[in-house]
This record gives structure tokens, sequence and C-alpha cells, in this order.
């Protein structure tokens, strides 16, 4: 089969997560319209979009929740209805895991964060910290430019605290100190200037650039390579970004150094 045919199959499975975040789906439902094997469509799934048709569908739920929470006025707990939640607790639980605040306060911000740290066991780890991922994102001449969040998260998905990050004026270099052993993912999305009001996964697809480079194994005595990252256009094969975009009118990263 080919990529065309392999990556339609994939959309089609997509598509119908659009068309029922708020019910239940199964593997055995997507496979069967991906017309796989369970097993096949799961490795297919996975080699597509990066991660696995589970994550991305719950992905896909936070995302409409970000959207409902700034576009309509549904309390939280009929907006985790609406996305297949049963219990508001752990709707509210996971939003904040992987967007980085509650839904109240997500909606309270207008979609933003004031503050980007990272992640707690991460900076636990930090005496354990390796040495300095430094690397540059390019931006090609037809994409608008802006801001550049540049992460490090243990998995493709932008989602939760990074383990390390930094935001930068516009396309160019970057610098990520005190890297921590494991393996990790670098994760960029940029929103052009004047946009940064349309919070990223929310419906702007078409204005949000992205792009990753990973996995990187970090480990005692080993000379992390520069990451060179050129963006692209967020597409429907991407796992939605769902950290909360940050507020640079009124914000800070939080860079640990050592």
């Amino acid at each position: 089969m080919t990529t065309t045919a392999i990556e339609a199959a994939v959309l089609r499975v997509i598509d119908e997560m659009h068309a029922n975040l708020g019910q239940e789906l199964t593997i055995d439902d997507m496979a069967r319209t991906a017309m796989f094997s369970k097993f096949h469509f799961t490795r297919v799934f996975r080699d597509v979009t990066g991660t696995s048709p589970g994550r991305f569908l719950s992905a896909l739920r936070l995302q409409e929740a970000k959207r409902l929470l700034l576009e309509t006025d549904f309390s939280v707990a009929d907006i985790s209805s609406q996305v297949g939640y049963s219990s508001v607790g752990t709707f509210s639980s996971r939003f904040k895991a992987c967007v980085g605040v509650s839904p109240s306060m997500f909606r309270e911000l207008k979609g933003f964060t004031r503050t980007i740290g990272p992640d707690e066991q991460a900076n636990a780890a930090a005496e354990q910290s390796l040495g300095t991922l430094r690397g540059r994102v390019y931006l090609p001449g037809d994409r608008a430019p802006g801001h550049c969040f540049v992460g490090l998260f243990p998995t493709p998905v932008p989602q939760g605290q990074p383990v390390r990050c930094t935001v930068l004026d516009g396309p160019g270099p970057f610098e990520l100190c005190d890297v921590p052993a494991g393996t990790w993912y670098v994760l960029v999305h940029s929103v052009p200037y004047g946009h940064e009001h349309l919070p990223s996964g929310t419906g702007e697809e078409d204005v949000v650039s992205v792009g990753g480079y990973g996995p990187v194994t970090a480990h005692e005595d080993t000379l992390l390579m520069p990451a060179e990252i050129v963006l692209r256009p967020l597409d429907a094969l991407d796992p939605p970004v769902l950290t909360a975009l940050l507020d640079l009118r009124t914000s800070t990263v939080d860079r640990i150094a050592g």
C-alpha cells in the first residue's frame, strides 16, 4: 500500500474521531474504518502521527474542550460530558496535566498561561543534568514569522509541562540547558505576530507552524548534536498542540539552568 493510501486511511479515522468526540470509540471501530487489522492499524497510525490512536483521540477531545471553554458559556461539567468524560474530576485533572492550567483558569486567562516551567519530576532530576542542547529553528519564506515556543517533551505530543523550554522572539538559534538523562523530543510551535490572541490548537491550524526533532537520548558522556528544525503548517495528521500558549504580554518562561 502506498504512503498516500495509508495516510488517507489514517485521515478517515481522524475524521471519525472528530465526529464522535463525545462517544465511545474503540480500536476495533477505528481499525474497521481504516480497513486494517487491529494490530496493523495501531502500528500504521503511530507511524503516521507519531502517537497511538488512543492518545490522539484524547488530544482531540481536549482540543475541543479548549475551544468550548473559549467560545461558549457551557459549564466545565457540560464540556467534560460533551468531549466524552463521565467524570468532571477526571476531565479537569487530565486537562490540567495536558494543557498546563485547569479548565476554569484556561477560560479565565482566555486560553493563555502566565508561566511555563519544567515538569516537576524533571526539575527534581536536575542534579543529573548532563549538558546543553542547542539548535536552530527555520521558517520557510511562505510562512508568517512569529514567536517560537521550543519545548523538550517525553513524547512527540506537545502536551503537559515540558522538561525544558524557551521562547524565541522569532526563528533562529535556541539553547536548552541542563537536559536530564532520558529520551526526549524537541517540539516547536509558532503563532504569527499579531495572532498571539489565537491560542494554538483551537481551530487556527492554518496559521500555526510546527516542527520537531528527535528522539534525542541524553546520557552521561554523550555530546548532544545540534537540532535543526524546519517549521511547517500544522495539518490534520499532527496531534493538537495542547499546551496553553504563553501570554507574552505579562509572562516569563521559567528556564532551569542549574
